[in-house]
């Protein structure tokens, strides 16, 4: 059975890893001190957020749902945390790039996984001509050391991997740092958006923009991560989507689409960086 819907229910990420933790004979309360020590609570993976490969049929006999939006937040913003700058990159294009090349400026998959996507689960991604971007919607807040990040992709990734699916469902992961992840190979679909993976590439930033705010890098690095995908495969600004405009979903949260719908107006820093490029890049 291959990819093909998106689910956003906590609860089934819930029951999963009681499922899981129960088949091991390990008790929640072990679990708990295991992940904790970790530097990772086990209530994050409750937060996870992401697109299912299984057959809708399958999500409902599991008590999960399809396309359901992320709560919103109840909780009062009190200030804003202050962003991290970092030199930019430049992203370069090779004309004669495959999908499974990246550049050198996003840190390749296999530092942080040595385990391969079970590609029986998931279909080829034959060419791209859209991106959408996500939130992991995962709490607490992020931070920007390394090897924190590595924990959230591991996280992520395992949460999606007791789905059923493949393998962590985006293509690219970005972190309050600035740092541009390779997550899922991009010769395959993704599973980010129900109804909506072929030919999409999905970018995914570490946080839950419904609480929180993204950093200065972490807006950088995705600006120039679209520019580079939109080069790349020639992919026009007006089919560069965040989750909830192709899907009834909060993701990727109020303050990341404010974001994102301000580096793509005209005068945003992403319409800049494309301007000088070719005029279908513009459309």
């Amino acid at each position: 059975m291959t990819e093909s819907d998106c689910v956003t229910h906590k609860n089934t990420i819930n029951r999963e890893s009681d499922q899981m933790t129960g088949s091991l004979g390990v008790s929640r309360r072990h679990a708990l001190g295991t992940a904790t020590k970790a530097g990772v609570a086990l209530s994050v993976v409750g937060s996870l957020i992401g697109c299912s490969s299984s057959a809708k049929r399958r999500v409902d006999s599991k008590g999960g749902s399809l396309g359901d939006p992320i709560p919103a937040d109840p909780v009062l913003h009190s200030r804003t945390p202050r962003p991290i700058d970092i030199e930019p990159h430049s992203p370069s294009l090779s004309a004669g790039d495959s999908l499974s090349s990246i550049p050198p400026f996003i840190i390749p998959r296999s530092k942080w996984t040595s385990s391969g996507p079970k590609r029986w689960l998931a279909d080829p991604m034959h060419s791209i001509n859209r991106i959408t971007v996500h939130h992991d919607a995962i709490m607490p807040v992020p931070g920007g050391a390394y090897a924190e990040s590595l924990r959230r992709l591991q996280l992520i990734r395992t949460g999606h991997l007791n789905n059923g699916w493949a393998d962590i469902g985006y293509h690219f992961a970005i972190d309050p740092n600035g740092r541009i992840w390779q997550a899922r190979p991009l010769e395959l679909q993704g599973a980010h958006v129900k109804d909506n993976n072929p030919n999409n590439l999905g970018i995914v930033v570490f946080g839950n923009y419904e609480q929180i705010r993204p950093t200065a890098a972490s807006l950088q690095a995705l600006d120039q991560m679209l520019a580079y995908g939109m080069q790349r495969f020639n992919v026009p600004l007006n089919r560069v989507y965040t989750h909830q405009e192709l899907r009834p979903t909060a993701c990727p949260g109020r303050n990341l689409q404010a974001q994102m719908n301000s580096t793509r107006s005209k005068g945003g820093r992403l319409s800049r960086m494309i301007s000088s490029s070719s005029p279908v890049l513009n459309a």
